[in-house]
């Protein structure tokens, strides 16, 4: 910077205010530099200058399965909202990996972020190590809580379960529960949910039978466990309530390669549900009915209450709690599966 301060004709101060704010120079002042830049060609290198910084414009965020299309949308609206706000955004994958989550934290660490939002795996070994990180970078946790008091945003699941199975039970039998692997805080939650909603229907809670397996493989983890228990007998009900949509695919593959019929209609051999509203849940045969978790406002709501952690929210329309714990309803989708 020094090099370029003096190819500029300005005093390095000068360049490095420009640099971290072009608004607070004079226009005489920026038209020399952007002048400049375009003949040198010089770009100042960011990780650099937001290691010498004692505050950054930097967010990380760490998910649990970059290839997961819930996922992918919430990351696409935190970058965008956070880029708004003048921050970038660095996202990495644990890949259901608590040891990948650590490095991937650690990795935010060096390049000195000022904040993280993430995505928690949530293995009991693994809570310390994040409640430690987050005495020294604002952690905002997203999806799936790591305790009951940690910040965190995400989907109401006994909301959305009293939801799904008070259709379910009104407009048929009711339904068992296929549950998702214990990847997260999420699946026991999940399973709480779907117990706290038939219990308070009077209906005895009844489970699908899989393996206790920690897998992000959803779809082969359903296939594989449907195609055993058609082979062995049926499922515990005609219905089957799914812990997310892509269990609910595993599991409608297998049906279909084992002659099931999928359906309402009084003739179908199996009703099908599922949770979340992934963006192919519409496309499946036949279209699949969920709950759908609304990604923007838990990308939204995850960005404000970083920024407000941060110092910097702009948003005063927007109402926090004060145990930062914000939980969002879920809407029904209403298809031909169910």
């Amino acid at each position: 910077m020094e090099d370029f301060a003096e190819f500029a004709g300005l005093s390095r101060p000068t360049v490095s205010k420009y640099f971290n704010d072009p608004s607070s120079v004079r226009k005489t002042t920026r038209d020399i530099v952007e002048t400049a830049l375009a003949k040198s060609g010089y770009k100042p290198n960011i990780f650099a200058t937001n290691l010498y910084r004692r505050k950054t414009h930097i967010l990380g965020v760490i998910v649990p399965n970059s290839n997961d299309p819930f996922y992918m949308a919430l990351t696409r609206q935190i970058q965008k909202l956070a880029g708004i706000a003048g921050y970038m955004v660095f996202v990495q994958s644990s890949e259901g990996r608590p040891e990948l989550e650590e490095r991937a934290l650690e990795t935010f660490k060096s390049m000195n972020v000022a904040g993280v939002i993430i995505g928690p795996l949530c293995t009991p070994s693994h809570n310390e190590k994040l409640a430690k990180t987050s005495e020294s970078i604002p952690l905002v946790y997203i999806d799936s809580p790591l305790d009951e008091t940690s910040p965190f945003v995400g989907t109401d699941n006994q909301q959305s379960f009293r939801l799904i199975v008070d259709y379910l039970i009104r407009s048929g039998d009711a339904p068992c529960y296929f549950p998702m692997p214990q990847i997260n805080n999420n699946a026991q939650e999940r399973r709480s949910a779907y117990i706290g909603a038939m219990d308070n229907l009077g209906f005895e809670p009844r489970f699908v039978p899989v393996e206790d397996e920690a897998t992000l493989s959803l779809e082969k983890f359903a296939f594989e466990a449907t195609a055993r228990i058609l082979r062995d007998g049926s499922f515990p009900t005609k219905t089957v309530l799914c812990g997310n949509d892509r269990i609910a695919a595993g599991v409608s593959a297998a049906a279909y390669q084992a002659g099931l019929k999928i359906g309402r209609r009084q003739n179908d051999d199996l009703r099908l549900a599922g949770h979340d509203d992934q963006p192919f849940a519409r496309y499946m045969c036949p279209p699949l009915t969920t709950v759908a978790q609304n990604h923007s406002e838990i990308g939204r709501f995850a960005v404000e209450l970083m920024l407000q952690k941060l110092g910097e929210s702009r948003d005063t329309k927007t109402f926090l709690p004060v145990n930062e714990r914000i939980l969002l309803n879920a809407e029904i989708m209403l298809r031909m599966s169910a």
